[in-house]
């Protein structure tokens, strides 16, 4: 099955560029439009599975670009997601009347923003979510919420599901324990630091219960990494 084609509309050249490399580790075909108007071309020229709509644009304005498309026939129904510094919850609802399946305010979390668009498209183009994430002998289906290990059954609770899948999409990173906190539980919500060594501890067990080598690295001073070498 063919990657999904998503078209990043943002005159921002260093969030288009940082956007376009963290889709492409994703595994979906991006395609750049720096206006609203080329936005439209590029449309017309090739579809797009999803958009990824800035709000603010030059030339045409994305709440203009949203509202052109559904009005057509062929792109009505195409999945499109804001991005925008708006806050006020009237600006929200303006996007969502729009006709925006999704609005993500910036500044936003790479990881946030993937999950919106998994979600998106998994209800608007379910054959083309790809929910499956692999890394070495490590499957995670985020739909069946399961994970397997050398093709064996791993039970986890909710949040070692969650850690996991982070640390899953960037093999070999390592992220400290602030990281962790914010991607997983959230910036709104206090937790002590010490609360991700104890939820690493279960899943490294979890992982480790019947497959031998460790994947979960913990790097002296700095967090935690997934190796995928392991």
């Amino acid at each position: 099955m063919a990657a999904p084609r998503v078209l990043v509309v943002e005159d921002e050249d260093s969030l288009a560029t940082l956007l376009q490399y963290n889709l492409d580790k994703e595994g979906y075909q991006v395609s750049i439009a720096g206006d609203g108007e080329e936005a439209l071309v590029q449309i017309d020229e090739a579809m797009p599975d999803l958009i990824l709509l800035d709000w603010m644009l030059p030339k045409v304005s994305g709440i203009e670009v949203c509202r052109r498309l559904r009005a057509r026939a062929e792109t009505r129904n195409l999945p499109i997601i804001m991005l925008t510094a708006r806050v006020e919850e009237t600006d929200r609802v303006r996007g969502l009347d729009t006709g925006a399946d999704d609005y993500v305010v910036k500044p936003f979390s790479m990881s946030e923003l993937a999950a919106r668009i998994r979600a998106v498209l998994r209800r608007l183009r379910p054959g083309l979510a790809d929910d499956k994430v692999r890394c070495g002998d490590i499957i995670v289906d985020r739909v069946a919420h399961r994970v397997k290990r050398a093709g064996k059954e791993v039970h986890l609770g909710p949040t070692e599901f969650r850690l996991l899948d982070y640390l899953m999409q960037n093999p070999g990173r390592v992220f400290s324990r602030e990281q962790l906190l914010d991607a997983v539980w959230g910036s709104d919500i206090y937790v002590e630091a010490r609360t991700v060594d104890v939820h690493i501890g279960r899943l490294r067990k979890a992982l480790n219960r019947e497959v031998t080598g460790d994947p979960i690295r913990t790097v002296r001073s700095a967090g935690y990494s997934l190796d995928v070498d392991a």
